[in-house]
């Protein structure tokens, strides 16, 4: 039988015309996800992908049951998905453990739900510590283990249930680079050699060459609100080489789909500064310095692509795009396509002392980030010159969700204290017009 006539493996779950909307507090709806259509089969591993906010850890909730889609329908196993089920395991970014309990105890949590006699959940949990690495330390305290070796018990509490299924949220994002290695090199053996029962895995990550090392097929999401943007084949042979030509190719591939995205989506986002609350990346004044310093100097004399100016700083995906688009926001650099450059007050910001810095900062704070200048007119009216941050947080609260509004919040609060348009008491929980 030729390729062409292999018939697909069989459908592990589904999902179908997927939406999910949360509530504001005005009652407004607030698009998460919108319209997706995603289906996994056996025997391939599926990365989650995306910006900050596109919904990938919603999506994956969602898969797992533990949250209901606002529309559309989840399949799985040719049944609909109603709440958690079994055979679905979840793997957190976090430990999640319990530091009372032992590594044999943690993980025979897993097993609660099936109501094994307790000397065949022992057994299954002792199986699953050998089989993750872990032999030996089955009386050890979380407390005991490194961070690595705590990560293993997450692993190993999920398995133990024996999924059909298995859900990753970002499992390596918390650990270093040298342990995320080991872990994401064990975990290919276990799943090459066939020795997990798991038959299917949906991994969320933030970093590219890791979804291109360990997945068939990586699924880019776009936002506001999340959608499909892109389904990349990962069509090479395993083990596989971050040095190899067509590795590098489809990481590059990638990296021109998220960079593109986050052009045009600034460029189509210009009725952010007639607004008083837009998305603002969350991002510090340090790294917005930083980034500005290191396009300024050689070898990119103002003007880098993505691709190579992330390399050079070994940041991922995630961490260099809210940063340009923070810089593309305040006119301190213009992102086109795959690749930023510095605008003239970049470059007399790079090249300037700290108070030049800040007066510099402070301009383009109140010229290009409409709520920052908000709050600063409404401190400048008011006799006392305070008000307290609840009176903010209820106007970005009409205009976006909680989680949104919260960061907007934190992000104007970073700035504006570096900038000096006001001061901020988190005791009181107030703001004060900046003296001077």
């Amino acid at each position: 039988m030729s390729s062409a006539q292999i018939p697909p493996a069989p459908v592990v779950i589904e999902l179908r015309g997927v939406s999910k909307r949360f509530a504001r507090p005005s009652a407004e709806p607030f698009p998460v996800l919108e319209g997706i259509d995603l289906t996994l089969h056996e025997g391939e591993i599926v990365g989650l992908l995306g910006r900050s906010g596109s919904g990938k850890s919603t999506l994956l909730r969602i898969a797992a049951g533990l949250l209901a889609p606002t529309s559309g329908t989840v399949w799985y196993r040719g049944a609909p998905l109603a709440g958690p089920s079994e055979g679905i395991a979840v793997v957190f970014q976090t430990f999640a453990l319990y530091p009372w309990l032992t590594v044999l105890q943690n993980v025979e949590l897993g097993l609660d739900a099936l109501n094994l006699h307790r000397a065949e959940a022992a057994h299954r949990a002792q199986a699953a510590i050998d089989l993750i690495g872990l032999d030996g330390f089955q009386s050890a305290f979380p407390r005991e283990l490194s961070g690595g070796m705590r990560q293993r018990v997450g692993f190993a509490r999920a398995i133990v249930t024996q999924p059909l299924l298995l859900l990753m949220d970002e499992p390596f994002s918390a650990l270093d680079v040298l342990t995320a290695e080991t872990l994401r090199t064990d975990f290919m053996d276990l799943w090459s050699e066939h020795q997990l029962p798991t038959r299917s895995v949906l991994l969320v990550t933030h970093n590219i060459e890791e979804a291109v090392l360990l997945c068939d097929r990586v699924v880019v999401l776009g936002s506001n609100p999340g959608h499909i943007a892109a389904q990349i084949p990962v069509a090479v042979s395993r083990p596989r080489d971050r040095m190899d030509g067509a590795f590098q190719a489809i990481v590059g591939e990638i990296y021109s789909i998220l960079t593109t995205r986050l052009s045009a989506a600034l460029k189509s986002q210009s009725t952010l500064r007639q607004g008083l609350a837009p998305h603002l990346p969350d991002v510090s004044v340090n790294e917005i310095s930083g980034l500005l310093e290191t396009l300024a100097a050689p070898p990119y004399e103002g003007t880098a692509e993505f691709v190579k100016i992330a390399r050079s700083l070994a940041l991922e995906i995630n961490h260099i795009l809210p940063v340009a688009a923070a810089l593309h926001l305040l006119e301190f650099a213009e992102v086109t396509g795959e690749s930023m450059k510095l605008t003239a007050a970049g470059r007399v910001f790079a090249q300037s002392g700290t108070e030049h810095r800040k007066q510099l900062f402070r301009e383009h704070l109140l010229t290009f980030v409409p709520f920052a200048a908000h709050i600063r007119q409404v401190l400048a009216e008011r006799d006392d010159h305070r008000a307290p941050r609840a009176r903010f947080e209820f106007e970005l609260e009409d205009h976006l969700n909680t989680a949104d509004a919260e960061r907007a919040l934190r992000v104007t609060i970073g700035w504006g204290r570096y900038a000096e348009i006001f001061t901020y008491d988190d005791s009181t929980r107030s703001f004060a017009l900046a003296a001077g």
